[in-house]
């Protein structure tokens, strides 16, 4: 895997293309909901049941071919091609037509014998055989009166003019038309004069197109030699016809068409690409018109947008005035206790002389009875100094002894027999020689 990123555009692209391969055209059975009617003619809605939905574009080249009205809330059967919506990445359905759904008696008859019939192995891939490349002759049962045999003629006149064709008339809806059908399918067996049968009938309700439901003519291709093209009803009908034959065409026509491809290879092969070039460019328009629509539900009248504008401008305005008078409330409030507090704050000179008085006063007392008990301390301490200074102990009949080098003696032991001293007194001084000392 490459390490190179790929753009969203890319990745979608690339997701849209694998969608289409993988799932072919269907038929998606749901209820019909969120219906809208663009501009453009285009449908848009969503598919759903009880447990998922899935939305759905239907082009208006589509839409106006539907012969009612769709409405939310039906049950409908919408065949299909899943896409994706490059511009958004989703995942949508891509209707080709459309068809009321509902069982039903004839219904529950045609799912009843489509089971028992492939229980039998009659729609087996295995037991289909491949038509004639080259047919020289093709067998046609149908109603000589039918519209669908004028149109399988005309076609095989102008794909391929050398193919002879041979009619098996037959009824095409009745009550004994499935027997019809049945015995004229078995008879071209049995004559072995073409090399391909169609058997085909244009488009009509369930009720028309029923006799190509019934088990005797679904045994009867079953058991032909002959390789047979089913061309029932419009490219929207299915019956049990187109599950047992070996090729199931959308139409009469188109019967004619696979039964003639042998011829026209190479014109087919132009076609198919014609055909896939005209797809392209439809899908392309298709997309650009979706995201035409997509823009278009963007835009607002200018008479709207005014109005919008005035009502934005309006209510701007009413939150604004709302908003100067909050704010001036709240500047009178504040201006209010500015002023309160001033007025508690507004100086008081008598007040404050009186206390500066009494302030006065009580320093004035404080500062006699601090100085009254200094004055006592130091009388005291002064006494105390006084009474422990040298004199006053000389006084008391002390003396001082100090020797020859002044220092104070203050033991005999330091006192030599001889040594001179000398002696301070309260009053004069003396000097002396040591004769003894004990």
């Amino acid at each position: 895997m490459s390490d190179t990123p790929l753009t969203v555009s890319e990745l979608n692209r690339i997701a849209r293309t694998a969608l289409e391969r993988s799932l072919p055209l269907c038929w998606v059975l749901g209820e019909v909901s969120n219906l809208t009617r663009a501009a453009s003619g285009h449908l848009y809605f969503t598919l759903k049941d009880d447990a998922t939905q899935v939305r759905c574009v239907m082009f208006r080249s589509r839409a106006q071919l539907l012969p009612w009205r769709l409405e939310n809330g039906q049950q409908v059967e919408a065949r299909a091609l899943a896409t994706l919506y490059e511009a958004r990445g989703d995942f949508q359905l891509g209707i080709e037509n459309l068809r009321r759904s509902g069982l039903g008696r004839l219904f529950e008859a045609f799912a009843r014998l489509k089971e028992i019939l492939a229980a039998e192995g009659l729609f087996a891939i295995e037991r289909k055989r491949a038509l004639p490349r080259y047919p020289r002759t093709v067998g046609i049962v149908t109603s000589p009166q039918a519209a669908a045999l004028r149109d399988l003629l005309a076609a095989l006149r102008r794909r391929a003019p050398n193919i002879e064709a041979i009619v098996y008339p037959t009824a095409v809806q009745g009550g004994d038309a499935a027997l019809q059908i049945a015995a004229m399918i078995a008879r071209a067996a049995a004559r072995r004069e073409c090399d391909v049968l169609i058997v085909a009938r244009g488009g009509g309700s369930i009720e028309d197109l029923w006799a190509f439901n019934e088990e005797v003519v679904a045994r009867a291709i079953a058991a032909s030699s002959i390789p047979i093209i089913s061309g029932v009803g419009h490219e929207t009908d299915v019956t049990i016809a187109d599950f047992v034959a070996d090729q199931r065409a959308a139409t009469p026509t188109a019967a004619a068409e696979l039964a003639s491809a042998g011829w026209h290879a190479a014109t087919m092969e132009i076609e198919a690409a014609t055909r896939a070039l005209r797809q392209g460019m439809q899908r392309r328009i298709n997309k650009w018109m979706q995201c035409v629509d997509l823009l278009g539900h963007r835009l607002i009248h200018p008479a709207d947008a005014l109005s919008l504008s005035r009502q934005r401008l309006e209510h701007s305005a009413t939150r604004l005035q709302a908003a100067m008078q909050r704010r001036l409330r709240r500047s009178e409030n504040r201006l209010t206790l500015t002023q309160l507090g001033l007025a508690q704050a507004r100086p008081q000179p008598e007040q404050h002389r009186t206390r500066l008085a009494l302030a006065a006063q009580t320093l004035r007392s404080a500062a006699q009875i601090h100085l009254a008990a200094r004055r006592h301390t130091l009388s005291r301490l002064d006494a105390a100094l006084a009474a422990l200074a040298p004199e006053a102990t000389l006084k008391r009949g002390y003396s001082i002894v100090r020797d020859a080098a002044g220092h104070v003696v203050r033991s005999s032991a330091h006192l030599a027999p001889g040594a001179e001293v000398s002696l301070l007194f309260a009053e004069g001084k003396a000097s002396a020689r040591i004769t003894s000392a004990d």
